[in-house]
């Protein structure tokens, strides 16, 4: 399922990962560190909805 920052519309895509971030394909959102921030803006990981 992928994911949606609720300050900047970033999407993220589990099938992409976040590869500037060091985060593999294949990474479910509920499986990135509790630290991860919104490569676009840096929202926090609780920053974010599920897409619908």
């Amino acid at each position: 399922m992928k994911y949606i920052c609720s300050v900047c519309g970033y999407e993220y895509d589990p099938e992409e990962g976040d590869p500037d971030n060091d985060i593999e394909p294949g990474t479910a959102f509920e499986d990135l560190p509790e630290d991860w921030t919104c490569p676009a803006c840096g929202a926090e990981k609780s920053d974010f909805e599920p897409a619908e």
